[in-house]
């Protein structure tokens, strides 16, 4: 069995696809995945299968909720092993001991190209940084994600990737979550 750690783009904002977690969790059980928890309302799933093909499992899970709940919703997904990798790679917090408040992670879809990365580097967005490692970017926002102009929507216009962002402390709790034995 493999671990995964399902990121939903976009439910329960602003009242738009609204989804109760206990209504999510049954919809990963109904898939025959086990162990299945839910993190807070903004659409965060651990679960277990026996398959580890990450396309298959996004294309299931995003037809079930397309199926169940009569809108789209975008999954990112990622094996325990990736999100402890992104955990213990912040730079942010490693180098500048910043406050983690502050820092956040946009998980993408997919590794941007190389160009729309080398136009994301030519612009100055002091004092807010980022730095792109693969499908992950660690964003450290200063003055909060609220006003933020390194946020999600920006990152998807200028990457062409689909992304969604979690703040440090529930990518944290997600790893812990993952790694507990009571999965």
């Amino acid at each position: 069995m493999t671990k995964f750690i399902v990121l939903l783009r976009g439910i329960n904002v602003s009242g738009q696809k609204k989804i109760k977690m206990s209504d999510l969790k049954s919809l990963f059980e109904d898939l025959n995945f086990t162990n299945v928890q839910t993190y807070i309302q903004s659409g965060n799933v651990i679960f277990e299968s026996k398959t580890d093909d990450l396309k298959s499992l996004v294309g299931k899970i995003e037809k079930k909720i397309k199926e169940k709940f009569s809108f789209d919703v975008k999954v990112i997904l990622k094996t325990f092993a990736e999100l402890e990798y992104i955990l213990n790679n912040n730079l942010f917090l490693k180098k500048q001991k910043a406050n983690s408040d502050f820092a956040y992670v946009t998980f993408l879809s997919e590794e941007p190209s190389t160009i729309s990365i080398k136009k994301l580097k030519e612009i100055n967005y002091n004092p807010e940084e980022y730095f792109i490692v693969s499908k992950t970017i660690y964003v450290f926002l200063p003055n909060g994600y609220g006003r933020a102009k390194l946020n999600n929507n920006f990152f998807e216009s200028k990457l062409k990737v689909m992304a969604t962002t979690r703040n440090w402390k529930t990518v944290n709790k997600l790893y812990e979550l993952s790694k507990s034995n009571s999965l």
